[in-house]
C-alpha cells in the first residue's frame, strides 16, 4: 500500500465516523519504513478533516510503520497492546491517541 491509498483510506473511515461527542481532536500520524509519510487528523465543530501535512498545533502525534497502523484502523491491532509492544510510540497526550484510534475502528 502506498502512502496515497492510505491517506484515502483514513479519509473513507472518517467519513463515517461518529465525532458527535467530539469538541477537538488533533494527531498527527507519523508513517514510517519504506512508504512512509505524515498527515493528521482534526475534528473541529463536530467535523472531521484528514490533510497530508504536519499539525503543529496538536493534542499528540503517534508514529507507526504502515503494517501496523493499518492493523489498528482495521480493529486488528489493540492500541493498548501496540503501545506497551513498542509498535506504537505516542509524542503528547496518550489518552487523546487512544480517542483517536477508536474513531477511526471498523
Amino acid at each position: 500500500m502506498t502512502f496515497d491509498e492510505l491517506l484515502t483510506k483514513v479519509r473513507t473511515k472518517a467519513q463515517d465516523a461518529d465525532v458527535s461527542g467530539v469538541d477537538f481532536l488533533a494527531v498527527q500520524v507519523n508513517i514510517t519504513g519504506k512508504n512512509e509519510g505524515v498527515f493528521y487528523v482534526e475534528v473541529k465543530d463536530h467535523r472531521i478533516n484528514v490533510e497530508p501535512y504536519e499539525y503543529y498545533d496538536r493534542n499528540c502525534a503517534v508514529t507507526m510503520d504502515m503494517t501496523n497502523f493499518n492493523k489498528l484502523i482495521d480493529g486488528k491491532l489493540d492500541p493498548i497492546l501496540a503501545f506497551t509492544t513498542g509498535k506504537l510510540k505516542v509524542d503528547g497526550d496518550a489518552g487523546k491517541a487512544l480517542e483517536f484510534s477508536k474513531l477511526l475502528k471498523s
